[in-house]
């Protein structure tokens, strides 16, 4: 009896000690094994998001060309190259050459022609040449005004004006730039294919860059006029310039706007990296020609209105090129 009542209260008192001992260690088990599998499944994401981060290529049942990477890495390295330095360098380069030039001017004043205009009219382009000129001139400056937009706006417009306008002048940029470059192409392959055989380096050509052209008018070099024929030395290296670098942009501009051609992003990326240097070098360039051919050269700018040229003008800036015409016959004047 006394036995069964000491069974009795065994069951009351302990029972329920054991069973709360045997609960206890379940649950610390369990929060255990919840740790370890959270600390599997934080191993296993930083070495997932580690992999997507160095360019890894997982799967994926989209088909095209790199779709199963999710971060391209040289894509990234691009877009900073471009805007921690191509962008400001840009800016720079419309700035700086267009200050200098600004400057220059305002120091020393155009190139005046020493003996006054003639009066007669020599003829040296004809209408084809004119509207290759102008085709290929507005085609380019469209480019460079909208690239400029799509490169620079973001940090010189958008902060000023309101979403809408922003969305409307990227959007009317970004179509201009895309007409106006097959355009630009064309103009600049006829220009090439014409006008290449004016362009070849002469020894003469040397004597023009050490005097600058003739267009100072103040120092040891005031009144000097050295020798050139159709096109100058400054022109020549501007024609070059274009050719070369007008090749690199409309290259990597096809590249960049048809995506039929299903490219490597690392490819695309340098061809934007490849577009946006030739850009800048162009913008430059094109600046310093039109400073030179308009308001510093007295009467260069009716070259390109009517196709004629004052008889002072050619003899002054082109002497060898006129002495050249004037000796086969070929020298026309306008009526």
């Amino acid at each position: 009896m006394l036995l069964k009542s000491l069974r009795s209260l065994f069951t009351v008192l302990l029972l329920p000690l054991v069973l709360a001992m045997g609960l206890g260690l379940s649950t610390s088990a369990y929060a255990v094994d919840e740790q370890t599998s959270q600390q599997m499944a934080n191993t296993s994401d930083a070495e997932l998001w580690k992999a997507v981060k160095s360019g890894d290529k997982g799967y994926t049942t989209a088909k095209g060309v790199e779709t199963g990477v999710m971060i391209n890495v040289s894509a990234i390295e691009g877009t900073n190259v471009k805007n921690d330095y191509l962008t400001p360098v840009m800016a720079l380069a419309v700035c700086g050459v267009f200050g200098a030039f600004l400057i220059f001017y305002l120091v020393n004043g155009p190139s005046k022609l020493s003996h006054g205009f003639s009066g007669k009219m020599v003829l040296r382009w004809t209408k084809a040449d004119l509207w290759i000129h102008w085709v290929l001139a507005l085609s380019c400056l469209a480019l460079i005004f909208t690239g400029l937009n799509i490169m620079l706006g973001k940090h010189v417009l958008q902060p000023y004006v309101g979403t809408g306008i922003w969305g409307s002048l990227i959007y009317g940029s970004k179509t201009i730039h895309d007409y106006a470059g097959p355009l630009f192409i064309v103009a600049w392959a006829i220009c090439v294919v014409k006008w290449m055989p004016l362009q070849t380096f002469k020894l003469y050509d040397l004597k023009w860059f050490l005097v600058v052209g003739g267009y100072i008018n103040f120092g040891p070099f005031k009144g000097k006029h050295p020798d050139s024929g159709f096109a100058n030395a400054g022109e020549k290296m501007w024609f070059w310039t274009l050719t070369l670098f007008g090749l690199f942009i409309g290259v990597s501009g096809i590249m960049l706007v048809m995506p039929g051609l299903e490219l490597p992003r690392e490819a695309s990326m340098a061809a934007l990296l490849v577009h946006g240097l030739s850009a800048i070098i162009i913008i430059a360039f094109t600046i310093v020609h039109i400073w030179m051919a308009t308001v510093l050269s007295e009467g260069g700018m009716e070259c390109m209105k009517s196709g004629y040229c004052d008889e002072n003008w050619a003899v002054q800036h082109h002497n060898l090129w006129y002495d050249e015409i004037k000796e086969n016959g070929t020298l026309t004047y306008r009526d």
